[in-house]
């Protein structure tokens, strides 16, 4: 039977949602991503050369909109295809492969078409090579400890190659291991203060593997989080400002565990609303002064979320 990747499932969501926006907000966001596209036809954050990260949120918030058309994505097929097969991290691997994907089904090449037999093979064993001792995925190949979020990406990675992830029960004790008393979880298990970003990797691992008992709690931990003072939701307890990342992640979480009745979702729509910016981006918080490709999707899809939640 065919099911939705996490991904997608993610992409239809907020799909759904961005159709509930004005269609001026739109307009004004793809004009932001596409006039950030490059010469090479690759995407960049606020410095330095394009790479997949960026490319990849790109494609994504003009999809999301459903302004992603053939010309980008033929531009950006000629920076994505050239490094398929290159060394990647596991957070590239996934967006290459997603990127990949999204430029298909716009309309433009097929870059994952006509690879070798052992491709995935190839792919998964990239992944396995951030396998940690403790039985989570790392950032970098090697390192001794696993990180909650690159486990989540490596599950990714995995249902887009259409493979099972290895011993799941593996990657439950490693959740475990992040848990904490107030219900959220720590990206490393050094961390006391659970937090928004890793509570919402966790989250969707356990939706993943198909086994909730873990996030009973996670609710709870994420709706403490959310800033009294200015409506978005906070890194964790310890940081006294909100940011839009924090804020994008939790909504999605909290819709997962049907807890957006938990949320101030007025005050969220505000926080959001406050980081656009003139050319039609979004920054990270209030202390910022500049938007990119990677906050703007996360500002669209924020809005999304809280258009679809109050439909």
């Amino acid at each position: 039977m065919f099911e939705f990747t996490y991904l997608e499932r993610l992409h239809l969501r907020l799909a759904g949602g961005v159709a509930g926006l004005p269609a001026e907000r739109i307009a004004m966001c793809r004009e932001f991503l596409e006039s950030r596209q490059r010469a090479d036809g690759g995407f960049a954050g606020r410095q330095g050369e394009s790479d997949l990260y960026y490319t990849g949120f790109a494609l994504r918030g003009l999809a999301i909109a459903g302004v992603l058309t053939r010309e980008v994505c033929e531009r950006a097929a000629a920076f994505v295809k050239p490094r398929i097969g290159q060394p990647a991290s596991v957070i590239d691997v996934v967006s290459l492969l997603y990127a990949g994907r999204l430029i298909q089904m716009a309309g433009g090449p097929d870059v994952l078409g006509d690879q070798p037999a052992d491709w995935t093979g190839r792919v998964a064993a990239a992944v396995e090579a951030h396998l940690s001792p403790d039985g989570g995925y790392a950032k970098k190949a090697g390192a001794a400890m696993g990180s909650t979020y690159h486990t989540f990406l490596a599950a990714v990675v995995y249902e887009m190659i259409q493979q099972p992830l290895p011993e799941p029960t593996r990657i439950v004790g490693f959740l475990k291991g992040r848990l904490r008393d107030d219900g959220g979880f720590v990206e490393l298990p050094v961390m006391k203060r659970s937090g928004a970003n890793p509570t919402a990797a966790a989250v969707a691992l356990t939706q993943m593997l198909g086994d909730d008992a873990l996030a009973r709690g996670a609710a709870d931990a994420l709706a403490g989080l959310q800033s009294q003072a200015e409506g978005g939701f906070c890194a964790n307890r310890a940081m006294p400002v909100a940011d839009l990342l924090s804020t994008f992640t939790a909504l999605v979480t909290m819709l997962d565990l049907s807890a957006m009745d938990c949320v101030d979702r007025k005050a969220a729509r505000k926080f959001v609303e406050s980081l656009a910016m003139p050319s039609g981006g979004f920054r990270a918080g209030v202390w910022d002064d500049q938007a990119d490709v990677e906050y703007t999707f996360y500002g669209l899809g924020s809005l999304a979320l809280l258009a679809g939640a109050s439909a």
